[in-house]
């Protein structure tokens, strides 16, 4: 039991890789007494009301049920201010009558945002990636505020500011710098690290039950006992519409002497697409990702944020194959931390994947740095230094 029960507000959005790092930080507060309530789309009800949090219906129009995403940056951009905009109300609806002590918020939640500066109260970010370095604004914003539409975007975004009531009226302000935000990620995926305000922005890596598989209620996973070595293939929860690919995986990996491999290939892909499957291969459409890679011995990944964060908690070394956004700067930045290869999709064939997991796993250096990264990534704190974090913010 905590210091004081509060009432702690949770605002996301339904993308998955954005409610799963933070699922064990509201299982955590539900745990100290808190009441927790979390404001989400019905989509992803069964993932936060297995916490103990008190589900607050939030629809969202953002395109996650078919990833249906603009290739414009610009267009995506426009995508989460106008589900702010339509989210706003229904968070007044809710909260303007039992207002929270503490708004938690993910990163594309913007109306959570609004909402608490509306009512005064104190809030913090939980972001699942990256955040906003000195120097940011040159390196990235400058660029984009230069596309084709980004005026009338801003123009947009600060009508809405000053009419919604938030007292941050400023846009770059207001979507870039929050005043508090815990880092749900290793310190080391960060760029320019060094850069960071860390008066505003606490790194507390990867808030993931330890315990495989423990986090989701997923059930875990038993090593077979004649796998010499394990392989884990996952391109995540949202770029999985990729059959090629994952024939050229089954072609590189599959019957390899002391390997066992799990590929997952999510939603979109029929296993009937995949042709004859090896004995040594498991094909699933889900996995219970953390739970296997606590027992691999290498991972392709398309380095979403997410899975990065997993592999390193767990010392797996990478071959990185990013599909789009961070993804290429995350497989850079494993590269550059030495724990990973990389291979872009037109590049990834039967005999580019073959050797470069030949070549990570003969790589000493590889598995040397794999483990001081996953000694750094725990000790950062995760679920209980970020709960502690968020009650001090209550004292």
């Amino acid at each position: 039991m905590s210091r004081r029960r509060a009432h702690i507000a949770m605002v996301g959005i339904p993308a998955v890789s954005h409610v799963l790092p933070s699922l064990e930080i509201i299982r955590e507060l539900v745990a100290r007494g808190h009441r927790v309530t979390y404001a989400n789309d019905p989509a992803v009800a069964d993932l936060i009301v297995a916490t103990g949090a008190e589900l607050v219906p939030c629809t969202s129009e953002l395109p996650v049920a078919d990833n249906n995403w603009p290739d414009d940056p610009i267009a995506a951009m426009e995508l989460f201010l106008d589900d702010a905009v339509q989210a706003l109300p229904q968070l007044r609806a809710a909260y303007d009558h039992d207002p929270a002590d503490l708004y938690l918020y993910d990163i594309g939640a913007y109306a959570a945002r609004a909402l608490a500066e509306s009512q005064d109260r104190p809030l913090m970010q939980l972001s699942p990636t990256f955040v906003a370095w000195n120097g940011a604004d040159q390196d990235f914003a400058a660029h984009l505020w230069q596309l084709p539409g980004a005026d009338a975007y801003r123009t947009k975004f600060a009508q809405w500011l000053a009419d919604c009531g938030a007292s941050t009226t400023d846009v770059d302000a207001f979507s870039g710098r929050p005043a508090r935000a815990l880092a749900l990620i290793p310190r080391a995926m960060q760029p320019h690290a060094d850069q960071v305000d860390t008066r505003a922005v606490t790194f507390v890596g990867p808030c993931f039950d330890t315990s495989a598989g423990a986090s989701t209620g997923a059930p875990g996973w038993t090593r077979p006992a004649d796998a010499e070595n394990v392989l884990l293939i996952s391109l995540g929860s949202a770029f999985t519409r990729q059959p090629e690919f994952y024939r050229r995986c089954l072609a590189a990996y599959g019957n390899l002497p002391g390997w066992h491999v799990v590929l997952q290939i999510g939603k979109y892909t029929d296993p009937g697409e995949l042709g004859d499957i090896p004995s040594d291969v498991e094909v699933h459409s889900w996995v219970p990702q953390r739970a296997i890679l606590e027992q691999a011995d290498a991972f392709v990944t398309h380095a979403g944020m997410g899975g990065c964060s997993e592999a390193l908690l767990a010392g797996v070394p990478m071959i990185a194959v990013p599909q789009a956004a961070e993804q290429f700067m995350n497989a850079d930045r494993l590269v550059e931390l030495g724990v990973a290869r990389r291979i872009d999709t037109p590049e990834a064939t039967a005999e580019t994947l073959r050797a470069a997991l030949d070549d990570l796993i003969a790589d000493a250096e590889v598995a040397r740095r794999s483990a001081l990264l996953r000694a750094d990534a725990r000790a950062e704190g995760g679920t209980p230094r970020a709960a502690d974090l968020i009650e001090n913010m209550l004292a």
